[in-house]
């Protein structure tokens, strides 16, 4: 597989589809020697089932680790770190990934408790993982999906599972687009597979799964996202990281070479032999909802939350609420109305860190409960 190319099969059985497009990548030439340390990285952000549009599809690292234990190679281990909130190894069991260790036989590594090395990553320093830091091969697994402030998230976005707590809680205070982007020069993206299966278009969390039934691969990360983006209806410069990383040398824009594995009958198109789903388009909720956000540095978990409670909303609810406060930059001011710790010095916040959305939720209404009862008005 030539580093321009990415590589795309339609269908709906994700573990027969990621055999078949190991081995059109001809994974084992790719790694080589049978005794490599080879880490898998999946996106398990939250512990919920794939099917809900946020995590990777086990039977997608199912179908990688067949054809690897096929071809010779056993020293596999599969490293992942979830989202400031929640639990790797909560993940690890609800998303499928503790049984797939168990049939297989291969490591699971909970980056949140793993020990981590500074490493200089083009003049940012950052926490890498040391279980990261010593792979000799690693097979990015991210879902192709949306994101509530990146707008997309998938192969560059992904490698963010390979750093501690306390150093994703930085990202946010630095701008997500320049930290991604300085981790990627500095750590290994051998391949990518991409979970294109049912991501949600909106959130990191899922919830709202789009059906997309497909997955691609690629050896360049950066033609990987700008290639993404396109699918999802975006320019790479919607997507600050992506040519971020590109110019840092992580990889390029393009122009890609799409390879489609689905193979038909001569004389036939593949529209003809294989239903080929339409590209889903992100449903815009986000850039509606984002005129009652004051957003500073904040945390993807909290501001997801806070996003959740205004869809829940109406839109007189929402107008009559005004802008609400989040996020790490308004450590320390006063304000009005804020969500999570980070606003605590505001006349009125909601706790948390971060707080879910339910919680949201109900402080929002109180908030307009204590509106009503100040400001009594009259709707027309």
């Amino acid at each position: 597989m030539e580093k321009n190319e990415i590589l795309v099969i339609y269908g709906d059985n994700p573990m027969e589809m990621a055999e078949k497009i190991s081995e059109a990548c001809r994974l084992e030439e790719l790694i080589g020697d049978r005794s490599k340390r080879i880490g898998l990285k999946p996106n398990l952000v939250v512990s919920r089932p794939a099917s809900e549009g946020a995590t990777t599809h086990p039977e997608i690292a199912f179908g990688i680790i067949s054809y690897l234990k096929k071809n010779g190679f056993n020293n596999i281990a599969i490293l992942e770190g979830s989202w400031v909130g929640d639990s790797t190894t909560r993940a690890f069991s609800a998303c499928g990934y503790k049984h797939l260790a168990e049939k297989y036989d291969v490591e699971l590594i909970d980056t949140q408790k793993d020990s981590c090395q500074t490493i200089d990553c083009k003049g940012l320093k950052i926490e890498i993982c040391q279980s990261a830091l010593e792979l000799d091969f690693m097979i990015n697994l991210p879902v192709f999906k949306g994101h509530c402030q990146t707008l997309l998230t998938c192969a560059l976005k992904n490698n963010k599972g390979i750093i501690s707590d306390s150093e994703k809680r930085r990202f946010h205070s630095l701008g997500l687009d320049k930290p991604i982007a300085h981790l990627n020069s500095a750590i290994r993206n051998d391949l990518i597979v991409v979970d294109g299966i049912c991501g949600d278009l909106d959130f990191e969390e899922g919830g709202n799964p789009v059906y997309g039934g497909r997955i691609f691969a690629a050896r360049d990360p950066v033609l990987c996202d700008a290639w993404a983006s396109e699918l999802m209806g975006y320019n790479t410069d919607d997507i600050p990281y992506i040519s971020l990383a590109e110019k840092l040398g992580v990889g390029s824009t393009g122009p890609a070479m799409i390879r489609e594995l689905n193979k038909c009958p001569e004389g036939r198109s593949l529209s003809d032999c294989f239903h080929r789903p339409p590209v889903p388009k992100p449903s815009g909720k986000i850039k509606l909802l984002s005129k009652f956000i004051h957003e500073e540095s904040a945390c993807s978990a909290c501001y997801s939350s806070l996003v959740f409670a205004l869809s829940r909303m109406g839109r007189i609810e929402q107008e009559k609420l005004g802008r609400v406060g989040i996020g790490q930059g308004f450590k320390g001011v006063k304000d009005s109305v804020g969500i999570g710790q980070c606003t605590s010095d505001f006349e009125y916040f909601c706790p948390g860190c971060p707080p879910t959305g339910k919680e949201v939720l109900s402080f929002l209404r109180e908030q307009l409960k204590r509106q009503k009862d100040n400001y009594p008005l009259t709707i027309i």
